[in-house]
């Protein structure tokens, strides 16, 4: 009999039939989520606001209460959930660009308010589910399915960088990137989940993990390939790292 190397969350759904695509680390970063409530004794008290993209079937996942928001709109939908429920930890789960283009007003002001809630953004510099089209993290010269030449700065302009500007927020109590890359990094990321989830334990205010992760399916790329160009391509842009954290 084979030895079991590990121990399934709790908090994670074993009956589930795996819906991403092969190589995409929306698998790892749901699991890292699982095992922080876990760690943290949240499940049985947690509440998901899940968005429009391929971060929305998080609750076909995690055995916990969960709520779908419109595009765009898990920040608010999750402020108001927080502001009915204050005993409950309500948390986010999103991609770039709902979070950071469709939602960006949503999250940012939820941000500048001081929400107590957590929120999870996955970037992969591209909208996954719908396609491939250019995003609000697609990097300059970055292929897409609308931006067939490349993203070009005079066209599109810049790429946004989503932990420094909700860093920026006063609301803001923690703000990190990580990325999943490698095992090392993987634990990077979880240590930075369980911070924000215990920033928000601690009532301290408006709590953001924004995780670099691959999309081999619209990048068109292996998965090996796809963690290579994370690591050469969008860590340089992206920097991994604590952009604030005031119990620092």
């Amino acid at each position: 009999m084979a030895t079991q190397v590990f121990k399934i969350a709790e908090s994670f759904r074993k009956d589930t039939r795996y819906t991403f695509c092969p190589g995409c680390d929306h698998g790892v970063a749901v699991r890292l989520v699982a095992e922080c409530l876990d760690e943290l004794g949240l499940r049985d008290n947690a509440i998901a606001a899940c968005s429009i993209g391929c971060s929305v079937t998080i609750y076909d996942f995690l055995n916990v209460d969960s709520i779908e928001a419109p595009h765009g709109r898990a920040c608010a939908v999750a402020t108001g959930v927080k502001r009915a429920k204050p005993d409950k930890f309500v948390f986010t789960y999103q991609g770039d660009g709902d979070f950071a283009s469709i939602g960006l007003a949503e999250s940012t002001h939820a941000a500048l308010r001081g929400e107590n809630i957590s929120a999870i953004c996955i970037n992969n510099t591209t909208y996954g589910m719908t396609g491939g089209q250019l995003g609000p993290t697609t990097l300059l010269g970055q292929v897409t399915t609308t931006s067939p030449t490349g993203r070009n700065l005079e066209y599109y302009g810049y790429p946004i960088k989503i932990a420094e500007h909700i860093a920026l927020c006063d609301g803001t109590a923690f703000s990190a990137r990580v990325s999943l890359d490698t095992v090392a990094n993987i634990k990077k990321a979880k240590q930075a989940i369980k911070k924000a989830f215990e920033i928000q334990m601690k009532g301290l205010g408006f709590s953001f993990v924004e995780i670099l992760s691959t999309c081999p399916t619209n990048w068109k790329m292996s998965p090996q390939k796809a963690h290579q160009r994370v690591k050469e391509e969008m860590m340089p842009i992206f920097k991994p790292g604590i952009y604030k954290d005031i119990t620092k």
